[in-house]
């Protein structure tokens, strides 16, 4: 189907005498000159008038994509797909990622079976790479509501097309069988899929998000390509098995692999190793298929040297099959092709399609526009969007009718058909008529993950803090019967091999211990647990007063209560050309609210890299401005406040609103002009460095402080912004919070929003951490030239960088552009070579970690550090978190030398930003640089040992609750009604395979804080998983209780498990004991005058376990019992009481010894019921 906009246009371009003259110029390479803007025209209208599939090749990714926009804008984006190139060479031993392995075999299939006008877009890599034979054939898997497939062949046939099976469903080429649910990531589309099956009928389609794992919307319809380039048939089996005897080594190895019909990393390399020939990508076209090559000279030129790049790879590499990569002239012969110039030449056909003269210049190209509509030319103009499009129609006018369409296209042109001839169409795009933007297309966002707090995921093997009894080793999630009940509980391990069963419903009373170095392990019983907590609870007093303080400074120093969106907000927020994500909503809502709020704001916003918070600062400081109020942009370095300062001005440009800079960038006279005209008013909003801290810049009517990036900034720098936020809004960002600033979010003081959604396209950095290897770093840095993209390479020593930018410079070549930049370097020196690397004229930026913050360069995707075991892990995220902002695929390189001998915390560090690899992931790496440094950094020296000895979890419980106290908020724990009867409640392995994904569950049932969000996790778990199963829909009907403060409940049980008693409000619960048949620890009714006998190390009457049980169940620890009377006994003021002993029962080298205890004393939390073995 043509497109709305293409019909009749196409026809008429079609059928224009420079169409007609090409067509009948002698073949078979006709060469023609165009603007470069209008050669999707040439592909599109060759197509049409050919009425047959149509091959176009541009020179490098980039321009592919913009080849195919522009395509498909006129002919319709059906008729057009993009075949993507590898993100490698084909020697390197670097499989394709899903999804363009997908989007390869989706466009080969389509331009095999195409009729008509259709147009496939290349970058030459893709179209003179040799290609599997198989690639296209295999056709997708569709599936529909109310299709007939059994579980077991939808399995085997997702395998077959290269998809992995995995117990959770987040990224492409991934599926999951739970029960009659398949979840199944397809790798073309924007969200992986959930089919529910009724037996063997797929009864329902969803999309879901692969953050949350919840469902989005229905859907009739799937199509599920290949996920992978090289499909493992009994074909390519029999020949792998053949082609076994003529190989050695890694070959080999992978020949073998394929003959047992497994997929593998890198197993695309043996493609060229099972065939005698493969086929080019030209060949895939259909009979009477032409091919474009566009900007032919430059495209041409650079698959010469891609050829030769890759010769010189598979001889480094001594690869003994044959080259894959061919020569351009060789791949797209043997068809008719058109090779499109803007050069003109002797025997050129001149198409008669021009590019703008004045683009930006926003009056001129109004007028020229108008000329040509009045001249007959049919006028479309384009935006990304909705409120750029509005924008464009208001500013051309009424005078000039135009086609409107949202569109990614970057630049447009006019087309006349001869000199004398009326203008037949003109395209005019956004930045024709404002100027070329400096952000990049916008990509679909996922759904928000939702986030509360920070959940630190527990592995067995790993410290745990249990609440009542302290640190132990958590073993893993095991399942006992108790009472005729089966439960899944967490297996703790403690001191002289004590082991401790906590419930799984009680989950949140434990958590992994961050803290530093190892404590040891405490003892079950022992008071050291109870003594520590009671130091930390003093400790946390007096830090809690400081707290507070600057806390009611805030409420007592009446602040700005900003008004509501004045009507230009409306019109900023329009224009903003990408898609919001909810939580970026959600974020900007939370700020607006904070503003409006007559207290100081004290905001901070966490995401990732790339993830949006630079538009929330916009939008906060354009409702303070809008308010009359002056806004200060603080940022660490002059490079991320040139970069601030143009979105700043571009988003701002169609308002009033007037933005300065105060950096090194700036001289002293201008530096001089902005601060007085900062504390004259003149100026808005003033981006700066911390030259804004200094003592002579002052503000008429400051309202509102963003602050970038804030643990760049050194202690005096802190102690300037403490004053601010005493009286302004202040609103932080970051991407990886440090310590201070993620406890006082934690701990209720600051506010945090965070936004961690990721671009859909985004794909996580693949990260290699080893001895630094020159051939791998040189290669990888070929690599990404060769895809048309720029390279970071890290060198962090000013003395000589210089000498290590020459060696990068003398492997490469004389084609790679290296440039260098450091600290030390002269401003406007250093300011001409980032701005070079910005605009692309530079292709590797050897730099020291000046490029840590802020920098975005969404065509670098590569990383070289040569040295990152000097780094801390924040340092090395943020600058890993420099690649990968697009939908390319990011490589980092973090290397050391090769006879280092690497400390442990450099271990730890480079360990876990090879683990930290997911999107999203700067909590995650706040916590685990807290937990390789300790608390040192965190509140100073002091505190450190504080944190160490009850982990980072308790101490933000302890320092809340002391916060609280301060604040004079209530503490009393509320009650709780809790029955357990002796039923199978636990979350069965074969409905959630994954040891995490049940403890999740487990923790969200847990702690629901009423009937309502229990029904809503009951809920998430039916989507998710399935039809719940009777053990599990026991589980979820338990009774649920509200919470209040961190307590722990007392333990008070009988054989018939019914209880009665308080309950933790926050997290749970803490665990159950349980008891040998046929005894009981009850000791309501301890025999007068019975003197308890020692077993063991602790004490117990021997009746209280041989009384008989009451036939009926009976009620304990009700408020009118003794138990309960005691645990509505008022807490010690001090919480200096002895620890709580373990009761229970004792295995092990006193195998038939029971431990008697006293029971604990009055005022203390309890084990609720622990089962306890040694």
């Amino acid at each position: 189907m043509i497109s709305d906009v293409g019909i009749g246009i196409l026809d008429r371009v079609a059928d224009s005498p420079p169409i007609r003259r090409l067509l009948a110029a002698p073949g078979p390479v006709r060469t023609a000159i165009a603007a470069v803007s209008g050669h999707p025209l040439v592909a599109a209208a060759l197509a049409r008038a050919l009425e047959a599939p149509v091959l176009a090749v541009a020179h490098e990714p980039r321009a592919a994509e913009s080849l195919a926009a522009g395509a498909g804008l006129l002919l319709g984006s059906d008729r057009v797909v993009m075949f993507p190139a590898w993100e490698s060479l084909p020697y390197e031993g670097i499989s394709p990622g899903p999804h363009a392995a997908g989007e390869r075999s989706r466009a080969a299939h389509r331009l095999r079976t195409a009729t008509g006008p259709f147009v496939a877009v290349a970058p030459i890599l893709a179209a003179i790479q040799g290609l599997s034979p198989d690639l296209g054939t295999h056709e997708p898997l569709v599936l529909r509501v109310d299709d007939v497939v059994t579980l077991e062949d939808l399995a085997s046939r997702l395998v077959q097309l290269g998809y992995a099976r995995s117990d959770l469903v987040e990224h492409r080429g991934e599926f999951a069988v739970r029960g009659g649910i398949v979840d199944v990531f397809p790798s073309t589309a924007r969200r992986p899929v959930r089919a529910e099956f009724d037996d063997d009928r797929v009864e329902s389609l969803r999309s879901f998000s692969p953050a949350t794992q919840l469902s989005t919307g229905a859907i009739d319809a799937v199509d599920v390509h290949p996920s992978r380039e090289l499909i493992v048939t009994d074909d390519v089996r029999a020949r792998a098995e053949a082609a076994i005897p003529s190989y050695r080594g890694h070959l080999r190895a992978a020949l073998e692999r394929l003959a047992e019909g497994l997929a593998f990393e890198g197993m695309e390399q043996a493609i060229p190793l099972l065939h005698d020939r493969l086929p080019l990508l030209a060949d895939l076209l259909p009979e009477g298929g032409w091919v474009v090559v566009s900007s032919a000279p430059r495209t041409m030129d650079r698959g010469r040297r891609i050829q030769e790049e890759a010769d010189a790879l598979a001889e480094a590499s001594a690869w003994p099959g044959p080259r894959v990569v061919r020569d351009p002239d060789v791949a797209l012969g043997g068809r008719q092709r058109v090779d499109v110039t803007e050069l003109a030449g002797p025997e050129a056909v001149d198409l008669g399609i021009h590019p703008w003269d004045r683009p930006g210049r926003t009056e001129e190209m109004v007028a020229r526009t108008r000329e040509l509509s009045q001249a007959g030319a049919t006028v479309i103009l384009t935006a990304e969007g909705r409120g750029s499009l509005e924008r464009a129609t208001e500013v051309l006018g009424p005078d000039t009718p135009s086609t409107r369409v949202q569109a990614d296209v970057s630049e447009g042109f006019w087309f006349a058909p001869d000199p004398n001839s009326p203008p037949l169409l003109a395209l005019l795009t956004e930045e024709d008529l404002f100027g070329r933007r400096r952000h990049t297309r916008a990509a679909p966002r996922l759904s928000r993950r939702r986030s509360e707090g920070v959940a630190v995921e527990l592995s067995p093997g790993d410290l745990a803090v249990h609440r009542v009894h302290g640190v132990g080793r958590y073993l893993g999630m095991v399942r006992r019967a108790v009472a005729g009940a089966e439960r899944d509980y967490l297996l703790l391990e403690y001191a002289e091999g004590d082991k401790l069963y906590v419930p799984s419903d009680q989950v949140g009373v434990v958590a992994k211990y961050l803290g530093g170095e190892a404590p040891r392990l405490h003892r079950l019983g022992g008071t050291d647990w109870v003594r520590a907590t009671t130091r930390v609870r003093r400790a946390v007093r007096d830090m809690a007063g400081e707290l507070v303080r600057l806390y009611s400074v805030r409420l007592s120093v009446p602040g700005h209560a900003f008004g509501p969106d004045a009507p230009w907000q409306a019109e900023l927020e329009d224009a903003f050309p990408f898609e919001e994500t909810r939580d970026q909503l959600g974020a900007i809502e939370e700020v607006k609210r904070d503003m409006e709020d007559a207290k100081p704001m004290d905001r901070l916003i966490c995401g990732d890299v790339g993830y949006g918070k630079t538009e929330v600062a916009v939008r906060a400081t354009f409702k303070a401005v809008m308010d009359g109020k002056q806004v200060a942009v603080l940022v660490p370095t002059t490079l991320l406040a040139e970069q601030h300062f143009v979105t700043f001005s571009e988003r701002f440009a169609p308002f009033p609103v007037r933005v300065a800079m105060l950096s090194r960038f700036a001289s002293p006279d201008e530096q001089d002009a902005t601060i007085a005209a900062a504390a004259g008013g003149s100026v808005d909003v003033v981006i700066g460095t911390h030259r804004l801290l200094s003592s002579d810049v002052t503000f008429k009517d400051l309202g509102l402080l963003v602050v970038d990036e804030e643990q760049r900034f050194g202690v005096t720098h802190k102690e300037r912004l403490k004053k601010f936020r005493t009286s302004v809004d202040v609103l932080t960002m970051t991407a990886t919070p440090i310590p201070r600033t993620l406890e006082m979010s934690l701990a209720g003081i600051r506010d945090m929003s965070v936004v961690d959604t990721p671009p859909e396209d985004r794909q996580p950095v693949l990260t290699h951490v080893g001895p630094f290897d020159p051939e791998m770093a040189l290669g990888a840095v070929r690599r990404e030239l060769l895809r048309g993209g720029q390279v970071f390479w890290v060198h962090n020593r000013v003395e000589t960088i210089e000498r290590a930018a020459g060696e990068v410079r003398s492997k490469l070549g004389a084609d790679a552009r290296v440039v260098v930049a450091h600290g030390q370097m002269d401003e406007e020196r250093l300011e001409r070579v980032m701005l070079e690397f910005w605009d692309r004229s530079a292709d590797v930026l050897v730099c020291t970690t000046i490029i840590e913050s802020g920098l975005d360069v969404p065509s670098a995707n590569t990383l070289v550090v040569e040295r990152a075991d000097r780094l801390g892990l924040a340092q090395l995220y943020q600058l890993r978190g420099r690649v990968g902002r697009s939908a390319e695929r990011a490589f980092a390189y973090l290397f050391f030398p090769p006879q280092a001998r690497l400390t442990d915390e450099a271990h730890e560090r480079l360990g876990a930003i090879s683990r930290f690899t997911a999107l999203g992931s700067g909590i995650s790496i706040a916590m685990k640089d807290l937990e390789i440094r300790g608390a040192g950094n965190l509140l100073g020296a002091e505190q450190h040992g504080h944190i160490a000895a009850v982990g980072f979890e308790t101490y933000l419980r302890l320092l809340s609750e002391a916060v609280a106290e301060m604040k004079g908020e209530p503490l009393a724990p509320e009650r709780e009604v809790r029955i357990d009867l002796p039923v199978k409640a636990f979350i069965p392995p074969d409905w959630i395979g994954q040891e995490a994904l049940r403890l999740e569950l487990y923790r969200r049932i847990g702690t629901a804080r009423d009937a309502e969000e229990l029904s809503h996790v009951a809920e998430e778990a039916t989507d998710r998983f399935g039809t719940l199963p009777a053990s599990v829909s026991a589980l979820s009907s338990w009774p649920v209780s509200r919470r209040s403060r961190p307590s722990v409940p007392r333990c008070a049980s009988s054989r018939s498990r019914r209880r009665w008693g308080s309950r933790s409000p926050k997290p749970s619960l803490a665990p159950r004991t349980t008891r040998r048949p046929g005894r009981s620890t009850s000791n309501r009714r301890r025999t007068s005058g019975a003197r308890p006998s020692r077993v063991g190390s602790g004490r117990r009457s021997r009746s209280a376990y041989n009384r008989p049980h009451a036939a009926r169940p009976r009620v304990v620890g009700g408020p009118d019992s003794f138990e309960g009377r005691r645990s509505a006994a008022p807490r010690a003021a001090t919480g200096d009481a002895p620890a709580p002993r373990a009761r229970g029962l004792s295995v092990g080298p006193r195998a038939d010894a029971f431990l008697a205890r006293p029971p604990p004393p009055r005022g203390d939390a309890r084990d609720a019921g622990c089962h306890r073995l040694r």
